[in-house]
């Protein structure tokens, strides 16, 4: 039996539903018989179960997990409408895993959109109405069996998140309707269960009402994403709980107000205890009703992300003597304030090193274990991260217990983005229709999560607009909880947002807020738009923050890239990203892919970056004669005795001495002067002198293991002495020098020859087409030496349209007007001048070359002055060498890749490295592997012998085993993956005087700072290319 019509009577509901326009389609009814939200707790039968924490091992707790018999219909009318029945049979159904969404287990498409609803290239809006043309629904049917235990017990249903909504039938009887997919939706069961097996059914829309306000950026899926399960209540009862900790005005003292409210007939024993099991404080309530009790507790130990120190308080009920149940919380003692135009926690004016964290797993989908939250706990504290928002919803229970647990501060934000809507008359936010939903979202969000200590802010939504439905939700939650501050991004700072924090608002609007005297924080919700190769200039949001008082920090957007595990139609494992799924559904392409880290947590090259700049122990050179360091501890509520500081002090890249220096006595927010003991006679041979000093954990703490370093710099001693590059002729002893000869008499070529080195120019290009050494060709058989100005556009190059507006250096003209060679000072001096109309510009190219085989490049570049010519990708040349020089070694920045802009994090030493390592899978092919500030760099074969390149000035280079091309999409982008993109069979080597910056500051117009950008002017790259043979560094071996 099914059901088409759009309005008809959901079937099975009661008569009070029965109006024309069913719950899934009323913004009126976002819940029938939904229990009340409660704060985050579980009541266990016996203080011992209490004690082992673990729900699931209780008497009280009955899973849900699982398979369970499903039925799938692409439209809404097609759902089957008497499933609930007990009679029905369902013995044709497919099975569903509880929890799982329905299109990673072969229901429907995953939708990947940024702004507008999944429907916005079919639909028009027309909320509250949703389609039900393929409006997916599901449906589940389970027979469970209750503990004969539980009887007289009241039974609770507890779905940890369903979307879009839930419709509930037990033995055939209807229970409740719920929406806002990320909140739990439970229901009483107790009257409609019997002794024994019961039937449990259940349907799901993939869209209804409440999905006009669950328009986040992520990926559009359907089903049950969290556990789901039954549990058991006394009658007799505590029906909620809430803690609220203080701190006195000397933030000596604390005091923990402890609202309880009670069911029926029961003492409540409330005892706090500290992580040693001690009782600190002791409380009592006597009478059913709401209570308040105050605990007192002198000098406690206070919960910061630094130092997240955990109390736990029990709450016992009892009748008659006789214990009832046990609730156990973790509470912490800490006091959020503000204070002028800071932010403070517990009197002081931390910093969020922040980042927005959607709940994605690549093969979950909103399906995310514990162990997988586990892991993200982890790289956040490898990372050095200390604070994560709740993009954009909250998120599941065990998620906020972590971060109590190992410390990292929580913007804890409501189930609200209307992005699709847009923020002006058409905003939900000004809707009225919609004001019961803005309100039950926050009001929901607070009464569940407001037991944890680690939340110190409330955001009312997400991109959503701003109306009268905000104002109400923001006054409502400052009454509800004076004890935190409230955000809310599009009240742009006006009175209804206690903090000012904009999405990506660049380094001069920074500026100008705080220096304008003003009465709120500034603490960006969303900046460092890290998508693809990013976070380029992140260190100068940093230099500001740490400038300005009133700038205290931001959230980057965003923690993981959200793609999943697929497969392409010929079998390639890929990252999934949008419309890579079917080619008629909406889709932002791969705008997703913003992560610091990878779907399967691996790092990406710039979360070394974030790590860095992040950090909160940073060393400087104080006196370098005096081998004096200044240590400065950007903590506030920990000193440095849990490290050690390690130095090694480095000439050339090659450790010369190291040392330790066991303790560190310095202070939360103090500096201290370290003297070090290394023989500082040596610091004048001529060498580069590098200090490298880090810090590292004494002991094992927050998941990090002992040893683990974090935090370093690197100190100049000395600077290196830059070459002249005069390649210049060599014999040996008591041997006459044999100068390079010319050839000119191949009308196709023009040769350079020396005694163990042949160079050809092609008369027609006039660039090097042939460079052998020994016998051993170092170019690609029918390749050239070419000038370079283009990279392979990253995601930041697309946003910005610079595919297109750069595209006069894709592949620039080049006429050959003048190709001369003539010997000049015993060395061969080979000249090729061009012209470059497209661009308005001249290119030198000037060639020297000993009887070594080492070739001077002198590449000038004469540009025209007011020209519109746009700005250049890099300047320098390509060439391709054959596939047995497969190893990199150099002198610069490493280990990972690093550019201009985003290079603080590496550090100047000698790498060894294989070519097939250089490159990075970004889940779109773009430009990657680049090394930074380098002094010298070689590609080798496997005996050492290859080309090196040198300069005068820092430069930057790559090798890799993929062509330029391959990694470039075009003018547009296509759907692409780093796993389809084929070898090229040689090595890919481009040199560079510079290459542009990456940017972070947004992806979709923003360019890299002016200091990184490589401008249409006048400009010269010289280096050198030389022959090198069994050139393994001692440092390396």
């Amino acid at each position: 039996m099914t059901l088409k019509p759009l309005f008809l009577l959901l079937a099975g509901w009661p008569a009070a539903l029965s109006a024309a326009q069913p719950a899934w389609q009323d913004p009126a009814v976002n819940a029938v018989n939904r229990a009340p939200m409660h704060a985050h707790y579980f009541a266990y039968a016996s203080i011992d179960e209490a004690r082992s924490g673990v729900k699931e091992q209780s008497s009280h707790f009955l899973s849900l997990n699982g398979a369970w018999r499903f039925n799938w219909v692409e439209h809404a009318w097609q759902r089957p409408t008497d499933f609930y029945t007990v009679e029905y049979d369902d013995r044709d159904w497919a099975t569903m895993p509880v929890p799982g969404v329905w299109e990673l287990n072969g229901y429907g498409d995953p939708i990947y959109v940024n702004v507008g609803y999944a429907w916005r290239n079919q639909y028009k809006n027309n909320p509250p109405l949703v389609p039900e043309e393929n409006n997916h629904v599901g449906t589940y049917r389970r027979v469970i069996e209750i503990p004969a235990s539980w009887s007289g017990k009241s039974i609770f249903a507890h779905f940890g998140s369903v979307t879009s909504n839930i419709s509930l039938w037990v033995n055939g009887r209807f229970v409740g309707y719920s929406e806002d997919s990320k909140l739990e939706a439970e229901f009483d069961l107790t009257k409609y269960l019997k002794p024994g097996k019961n039937l449990v059914a259940f349907q799901v829309f993939r869209w209804c009402d409440g999905s006009f306000l669950e328009d986040q950026d992520f990926f559009r899926f359907s089903g049950v994403g969290r556990d789901c399960y039954l549990y058991a209540r006394e009658r007799n009862r505590l029906a909620d709980i809430r803690v609220t900790p203080d701190l006195d005005a000397e933030y000596r003292d604390g005091s923990l107000a402890v609202d309880c409210s009670v069911e029926g007939s029961c003492d409540v024993q409330l005892s706090l205890t500290d992580a040693a099991g001690q009782i600190v404080a002791e409380g009592q309530v006597t009478d059913r009703g709401d209570h308040k009790v105050v605990l007192n507790v002198e000098a406690p130990h206070k919960w910061t992300a630094e130092t997240p120190y955990l109390y736990t308080l029990t709450a016992s009920t009892s009748l008659r003597g006789e214990v009832l149940e046990v609730i156990p919380l973790k509470v912490g003692f800490r006091k959020i304030e503000m204070r002028g135009a800071q932010v403070l926690v517990n009197g002081q004016p931390v910093l969020f090193k922040g980042a927005n964290r959607h709940e994605m797993d690549p093969d979950g989908g909103y399906v995310v274990s514990y162990e997988r939250m586990l892991q993200d706990i982890l790289r956040m504290k490898q990372l050095n991260i200390n604070a994560v928002r709740t993009c954009h919803y909250p998120d599941d229970n065990r998620w906020y217990d972590l971060c109590d647990q190992y410390g990292l501060y929580v913007v804890a934000e409501a189930n609200i983005e209307s992005h699709g809507m847009g923020y002006k008359k058409e905003s939900l936010a000004k809707n009225p229709d919609f004001e019961l939903a803005h309100r039950e979202r926050n009001e929901r969000n607070v009464a569940r999560n407001f037991n944890h200590p680690s939340i110190i802010f409330w955001s009312l939504g997400n991109e959503a607009g701003f109306g009268d439905n905000f104002k109400q939700c923001y006054t409502w939650v400052k009454a509800e909880d004076p004890s935190r501050p409230v955000q809310y991004e599009q009240a742009h700072g006006n009175d209804f947002t206690d903090i000012f924090c904009p999405m990506y608002q660049p380094y001069e609007g920074n500026i100008k807020f705080c220096e304008e005297n003003p009465s709120k924080p500034l603490i960006q919700c969303e900046y460092a738009h890290a998508m693809g190769n990013s976070m380029g200039g992140f260190k100068e949001y940093w230099d500001l923050v740490r400038k300005y008082p009133a700038y205290q920090g931001g959230f980057i957007w965003d923690f993981v890239d959200q793609s999943c595990h697929w497969r392409t139609e010929k079998g390639v494992e890929i990252y999934g990203y949008g419309g890579d799924f079917n080619r008629y559904d909406a889709s932002d392409n791969n705008f997703q892919n913003n992560g610091v880290i990878g779907p399967d947590r691996q790092l990406n090259p710039h979360a070394w970056e974030v790590r860095h700049i992040y950090q909160s122990i940073w060393t400087s050179m104080k006196d370098a004669a005096a081998k004096t360091l200044t240590v400065y501890n950007e903590n506030f509520f920990r000193d440095l005795s849990a490290y050690r500081m390690e130095w090694e002090l480095l000439a050339d890249g090659e450790v010369i001495e190291s040392g330790v220096v066991p303790t560190v006595k310095v202070g939360p927010q103090a500096t201290a002067d370290v003297v070090l003991d290394y023989d500082s006679s040596r610091l004048d041979d001529g060498r580069e002198w590098l200090l490298n000093v880090c810090w590292k954990l004494n002991r094992a703490e927050q998941l990090l293991p002992a040893g683990y370093t974090v935090a370093y710099n690197q100190l100049t001693l000395r600077e290196y002495a830059w070459p002249k590059l005069n390649p210049v002729n060599r014999a040996g002893m008591n041997q006459v020098v044999v100068e390079p000869q010319i050839k000119t008499g191949n009308t196709a070529l023009l040769t350079v020859e020396g005694e163990a080195f042949t160079v050809d120019f092609d008369r027609q290009s006039g660039f090097i087409s042939y460079y052998e050494y020994k016998g051993r060709p170092m170019l690609e058989t029918d390749t050239q030496i070419r000038p370079n100005f283009w990279r392979a556009p990253t995601d930041n190059d697309f946003g910005a349209g610079l595919q297109n507006k750069y595209a006069a250096w894709r592949n620039p003209e080049m006429k050959l007007r003048k190709l001369d060679a003539k010997m000049e000072e015993g060395r061969a001096v080979v000249m090729a001048e061009y012209d470059m109309p497209g661009v308005k510009a001249t290119l030198t190219m000037t060639y020297t070359i000993a009887n070594t085989g080492e070739i001077r490049v002198d590449q000038h570049l004469a540009t025209t002055p007011g020209a519109k010519v746009p700005n250049l990708f890099r300047f320098g040349i390509r060439l391709r060498m054959p596939a047995q020089y497969a190893t990199i070694e150099y002198y610069g920045r490493g280990p990972v890749e690093n550019y201009i802009d985003r290079n603080h994090s590496t550090l100047v030493g000698l790498y060894r490295q294989s070519v097939a390592s250089q490159f990075y899978p970004y889940i779109r092919p773009q430009e990657n592997g680049t090394r930074s500030d380098l002094r010298w760099w070689s590609v080798l074969n496997r005996s050492g012998n290859g080309l090196r390149a040198t300069s005068d000035a820092p430069f930057s280079a790559s090798a890799l085993e993929y062509t330029l091309e391959s990694l470039d999409d075009g003018v547009e982008k296509n759907q692409r993956h780093s796993p389809e993109v084929p070898k090229a069979g040689f090595t890919e080597v481009c040199i560079d005087q510079m290459q542009m910056g990456l940017g972070c500051v947004n992806s979709w117009g923003r360019l890299p700072r002016e200091e990184y950008l490589v401008k249409y002017e006048d400009r010269t790259f010289t280096f050198t290319l030389s022959p090198v043979e069994h050139t393994y560094s001692k440092a390396l071996e």
